[in-house]
């Protein structure tokens, strides 16, 4: 990819300060609210997908998108990735990919708006929300004395939910423990994509994520296709994500609070327990 362009556009923050009324005190005070823009991304000059998204990290959400929707391989296959202002006070990702991803992508396109609840809009079949998924290697572990110091680092990633209480949250985190780095946003598929795509920019190898959401199908399937062997969710999981996490072999952790969680599989690769 190309180095980020001097004039590069220019972001609006991702919350901004608006006035309220504190009932029943009635009390006239500050708040915040998190931003939420449309971002289109366009792939050879053909707009793929629109979903509505925190205007930051857009380079690396259009990254992680491509890998976990299976668009690219790897990120090697995208040659060239620019952001600049779109209509509707949104913005466009114009992604360069390899004549070979671009052919396979027109063959199985999928034309969807994309909106923060839901990560398989617009599909055109039922067959199309299922990605093929193949079995995890039992390469991962992760150390569960370091669990607790994990969960803190929500607060220092979460800095946007701080303000608003609207976005969720993404972290990595090696084997041993250590922090890698974060990314949130308005959609948890988003923040999903944007993790993701950070990690293959950063070429993190070892990588145990925790998210701030629920374990849903779509955020187990983000995972797995991208050789995410464990995952930890503050809340609950569905039965199709936990069935999706058995079949390729996840270890799929939920309920995750201060001190506990339920270890629904893939013990095997959690140590100290």
């Amino acid at each position: 990819m190309n180095e980020a362009d001097p004039e590069e556009t220019v972001l609006v923050p991702p919350s901004r300060p608006v006035p309220i009324i504190r009932w029943p005190s009635g009390k006239r005070e500050e708040d915040h609210v998190a931003e939420e823009v449309p971002i289109s991304l366009v792939y050879n000059g053909i707009s793929h997908v629109v979903m509505m998204a925190s205007p930051d990290m857009l380079e690396e959400f259009a990254i992680g998108f491509s890998l976990s929707e299976k668009i690219i391989p790897d990120i090697s296959h995208i040659y060239d990735i620019s952001v600049h202002e779109g209509c509707s006070c949104g913005y466009i990702v114009d992604l360069e990919i390899s004549p070979r991803c671009f052919f396979k992508l027109k063959d199985h396109r999928r034309s969807m708006v994309g909106r923060t609840g839901c990560g398989i809009c617009g599909v055109e079949s039922l067959e199309a929300v299922n990605l093929p998924v193949e079995k995890l290697a039992h390469s991962a572990y992760f150390r569960m004395s370091r669990y607790s110091s994990a969960m803190e680092k929500f607060r220092e990633v979460q800095k946007i939910g701080a303000k608003t209480g609207s976005t969720h949250a993404m972290m990595a985190f090696d084997y041993e423990g250590n922090f890698l780095g974060g990314a949130e946003d308005v959609g948890r598929h988003v923040a999903m994509d944007k993790l993701l795509g950070l990690r293959a920019k950063l070429g993190w190898k070892e990588c145990v994520i925790f998210m701030s959401s629920r374990a849903s199908y779509e955020m187990v399937q983000k995972a797995a296709v991208c050789g995410v062997e464990i995952l930890f969710a503050v809340s609950a999981p569905t039965n199709r994500a936990l069935s999706l996490a058995k079949e390729c072999g996840l270890t799929l952790c939920a309920f995750c609070r201060e001190g506990r969680a339920n270890i629904y599989c893939g013990e095997e690769r959690l140590l100290d327990l």
